[in-house]
């Protein structure tokens, strides 16, 4: 069961280098193959085409939120964790995914009638990010005004909306050096009371 894992993941990782490399469209499943070092009947076990790979941004991301945790949960201050995640994840999206792709993958979740993966509960985003708005209530470093569900979904809103300015802008500034600057702002409404600004 792990090799499976590792492999299907090991053709996700990839098509999305290629995809940032050379662009979707012309990346052909032949250069995933050749990159992932794997049969073609291993691509195909697993995904029908290469449209089917743009749904696993989500597990790209998720990935990355794995290898980022150990540092980030070296910082004490739970808002200021979030904050860090934050920075460490729009630093990576804006190296490693093409603005193009990723405008047009929101804009797919936006008409996709069985949901979108990225808002799945059951990522391990959603799960890192729990733990952490949970402690941090516990602490006083985050507010109990509003619930826990509530303000791991504004966490998101705000990550969401800054990325999507980055989108519309062609990918034209820094979005982790824009997102370190404006997520305190977005979410300072959400510090606790033994948190002050």
């Amino acid at each position: 069961m792990a090799e499976s894992k590792n492999l299907k993941e090991t053709i996700i990782e990839a098509a999305w280098d290629l995809f940032y490399e050379k662009g979707y469209e012309q990346t052909t499943i032949n250069d995933i193959i050749s990159r992932a070092g794997v049969a073609k009947g291993s691509f195909y076990y697993y995904f029908h085409g290469k449209d089917t790979l743009l749904d696993t941004l989500s597990n790209i991301l998720d990935n990355q939120y794995r290898k980022m945790e150990p540092e980030i949960m070296k910082i004490d201050n739970c808002f200021d964790r979030l904050m860090d995640m934050n920075y460490q994840m729009h630093s990576y999206i804006g190296q490693k995914v093409n603005y193009q792709l990723l405008a047009s993958l929101y804009a797919a979740q936006l008409t996709n009638e069985n949901g979108s993966s990225l808002l799945d509960q059951n990522r391990y985003y959603f799960q890192m990010l729990t733990r952490i708005v949970a402690e941090g209530q516990a602490k006083g470093e985050i507010t109990r005004k509003q619930s826990l569900a509530q303000i791991v979904h504004m966490y998101g809103v705000c990550e969401r909306a800054l990325v999507t300015d980055w989108c519309m802008n062609k990918g034209s500034y820094d979005l982790g050096e824009f997102s370190k600057e404006y997520m305190p702002l977005l979410f300072s409404k959400f510090r606790g009371e033994n948190n002050p600004e």
